[in-house]
């Protein structure tokens, strides 16, 4: 498993990575600048969230480890890992329809709420990366 150390950094891709789930007490970072605006993460073994400029951006539980996080208008990319089954939150852009894949396999298309939250479940093996890919439809 490879844990972000410092919870949260910026890769050289350009892309996010965050998460320690090695951790048995929350920690958190605030006030991390990427990209311009400000990002705040807590994560621990039983969750991981990250806000940007205090809106939610990504939620897990249990926690994970994500890998090159990459958001744009229409798509949303990452990597994430896990020492079991995870339930992973998103907020998106309201009332939109949504493709997911988990390791290329599609899982079908979700909309979000009006608060814009896309709920979904990934199956995680110890040790493993998930490549999670989600299309606006």
């Amino acid at each position: 498993m490879s844990v972000i150390n410092e919870l949260i950094r910026t890769e050289e891709n350009g892309t996010l990575s965050f998460g320690n789930i090695e951790l048995p007490a929350k920690a958190k970072l605030d006030g991390y600048e990427y990209n311009g605006d400000l990002y705040k993460i807590k994560t621990f073994k039983e969750i991981t969230k990250l806000e940007k400029n205090g809106t939610m951006v990504y939620e897990s539980v249990p926690g994970t480890v994500v890998h090159d996080l990459k958001i744009s208008e229409r798509k949303v990319t990452f990597g994430v890992e896990g020492t079991e089954d995870a339930q992973i939150t998103l907020e998106l852009e309201a009332g939109k329809e949504y493709k997911i894949y988990v390791d290329d396999t599609n899982l079908g298309k979700m909309k979000t709420n009006l608060g814009g939250k896309l709920s979904f479940s990934v199956e995680l093996t110890p040790d493993e990366t998930a490549k999670v890919k989600i299309d606006m439809v």
